[in-house]
């Protein structure tokens, strides 16, 4: 696959679609190039107490491919505790989490480390709420970075992904691309639902192996 350079917002059709494993894999990508690293997850909804702090799965994932070294509280400046949809477990912990917060603390990073490629991967889907105004999708309004779609491919996807790529657009944003997951579980006729995501969706098919 080619190695991508520059920042993007990742972002999936549902939740467990692998959006991490994605973001994952693009960085070690870039990594083997020879390009500088590094993804970030503003927000995560399941994050378990240790003696350093909360630590989210997905968010040290991310930091075990980047490059660069940052600290945790710059790849995962909000870990609420609970599993949970993020506007949820923060209104539990009593926590104001706005898109514009969020979207400083993603621009703190940019400016505290540069790199050829930066991913700032979201919770859940496009339209996740942060709170009772505001959707992960203003968060990449804010950013306004191109935006990778990651379809996991299950029965249901097509509408899922063409949902999405809609409200992308809608949103203003570019789809820079996206990436067909297999999840490993069976789908019948995998082959046609690709081929059907490849027909109409108008943004190149990112992937992660050499084809």
């Amino acid at each position: 696959m080619t190695a991508l350079s520059g920042r993007y917002f990742v972002t999936g059709t549902d939740t467990e679609v692998g959006k991490t494993w994605v973001s994952c894999r693009l960085l070690e990508a870039a990594a083997a190039a020879g390009k500088t690293c590094y993804g970030l997850k503003p927000i995560a909804a399941g994050a378990e107490q240790t003696e350093n702090g909360r630590r989210n799965e997905d968010a040290t994932a991310l930091m075990a491919c980047a490059t660069e070294a940052l600290d945790y509280d710059l790849v995962n400046p909000v870990a609420l505790e609970a599993a949970i949809a993020p506007h949820i477990a923060a209104a539990e912990e009593k926590r104001l989490v706005t898109a514009s917060r969020l979207a400083g603390y993603v621009k703190g990073a940019w400016m505290s480390r540069k790199a050829d490629l930066v991913l700032v991967e979201g919770a859940g889907g496009w339209l996740v709420p942060l709170n009772d105004r505001e959707t992960m999708a203003d968060l990449a309004r804010e950013l306004d970075v191109p935006v990778i779609l990651v379809v996991g491919m299950r029965l249901g996807c097509i509408n899922h992904a063409l949902l999405s790529v809609g409200a992308i657009r809608a949103a203003g944003l570019t789809l820079a691309g996206w990436v067909a997951n297999d999840l490993g579980q069976p789908m019948n006729r995998l082959a046609e639902n690709i081929a059907t995501l490849e027909h109409f969706i108008d943004a190149p098919r990112i992937m992660l192996t050499e084809a």
